[in-house]
């Protein structure tokens, strides 16, 4: 039996490694390929470990190092920002609905529900964001439209449901009102789920750059995805300029470093979300229950 546990475990460690390395290798080789030089990248193809290494690609999306700082800032605020109160609001909002008690529950439910089977449309969503909440062209326009997700309201409220109901009960008993159970016996036991919902939005808010698009006229307020598409525009259309004048500059044309820029600017954007992920991992198979309740 312990031979065949051996076995299992050594099977299942060259399984797990093997898709370690299918997972790490494409965010490797983009690395590689944006350390490339345009010309290596045309000729040999894409590479994981550079031929010549070349910071071209790097160079020039920071050629321009005041714009890409600030749209890292602007990103990184109404990211964190956002991120917070989406999931406040929905925990909050989440916290009733998982109560037996509560009066109105199937419509208040309903409604939820109701509103991920239709939207206002381009049209009046944009009416309403710039007529009448007066959105345009402030930090709030990535930040309030979309904070609640009907979806994560119903998952940390299955998640709510979960918890052990003594748990709750004790503390009134206690005296605890409905606020301190809430922010220091329900959140605290949650954490699983809250971080789920908190990475999922920020990624969502991160990759923000349709808002910019429609809603923004100010350079200072656009965001890090929005810019780093006007940036790939720009080397497209040098492309089409360079090779629209002769057959000649078709060679200066492959010198515009575009492929290359473009898995710089992924690894620029993705850099981020690698980093703070480890944070938000532990808590996705934390079981902060276990033991809560005891006899």
């Amino acid at each position: 039996m312990k031979k065949n546990n051996r076995k299992t475990q050594v099977a299942l460690t060259i399984l797990f490694t093997v898709l370690c390395i299918l997972v790490v290798y494409p965010f490797l080789l983009l690395i590689g390929i944006s350390l490339s030089n345009e010309l290596d990248v045309a000729e040999y193809g894409y590479r994981l470990i550079p031929k010549n290494l070349d910071f071209s690609a790097y160079i020039y999306i920071f050629e321009n190092p005041r714009a890409v700082l600030n749209a890292y800032k602007v990103t990184s605020i109404f990211a964190v920002v956002g991120t917070f109160l989406s999931v406040l609001l929905i925990s909050m909002i989440a916290y009733p609905l998982s109560k037996k008690g509560l009066r109105g529950k199937n419509a208040i439910t309903f409604y939820l529900y109701f509103t991920m089977l239709f939207n206002g449309g381009m049209v009046s969503t944009y009416i309403v964001i710039t007529q009448f909440l007066h959105l345009g062209n402030s930090m709030w326009v990535y930040i309030l439209p979309g904070l609640i997700s009907p979806w994560f309201v119903f998952m940390v409220r299955t998640f709510f449901q979960g918890l052990p109901y003594e748990i709750s009960e004790s503390a009134k008993i206690d005296g605890a009102s409905e606020y301190k159970i809430f922010f220091f016996i329900i959140l605290p036991l949650s954490k699983p789920v809250l971080a789920t919902v908190a990475l999922m939005t920020f990624l969502a808010k991160w990759n923000l750059w349709y808002e910019s698009m429609l809603y923004i006229n100010n350079d200072d307020l656009i965001s890090l995805q929005y810019l780093l598409q006007r940036i790939m525009q720009n080397i497209q259309m040098l492309q089409d300029a360079s090779n629209n004048i002769n057959v000649s500059s078709l060679l200066s044309a492959s010198k515009i470093p575009a492929e290359t820029v473009r898995m710089a600017m992924a690894v620029v954007v993705a850099g981020p979300v690698i980093a703070i992920f480890p944070f938000f991992q532990k808590y996705f198979v934390k079981g902060l229950t276990v033991g809560s309740v005891k006899g």
